[in-house]
């Protein structure tokens, strides 16, 4: 049992709390149709491209923000 617990906690996190932290995921006013789904999906991809690249060293929401005011690091993420 406990391992089931701990394999959950897992989960939530180092996904659920990483997509809160960095993308407000919580804070999602969208509930019509499949657009939540939709949604995380294109979070949880974002996620995961940004955890890809090492070049810097900083968190998700760091590197979003650098993404936003830097084209070339996003290119960067992008292609990574």
């Amino acid at each position: 049992m406990m391992k089931f617990v701990r394999q959950h906690w897992e989960v939530e996190n180092k996904l659920h709390w990483s997509l809160d932290m960095s993308f407000r995921e919580d804070d999602s006013r969208v509930r019509i149709g499949h657009a939540p789904e939709n949604l995380t999906l294109i979070r949880k991809m974002a996620l995961n491209l940004l955890r890809l690249n090492k070049t810097k060293k900083c968190g998700a929401k760091t590197k979003r923000m650098l993404c936003a005011v830097d084209t070339n690091f996003l290119l960067e993420i992008l292609n990574s």
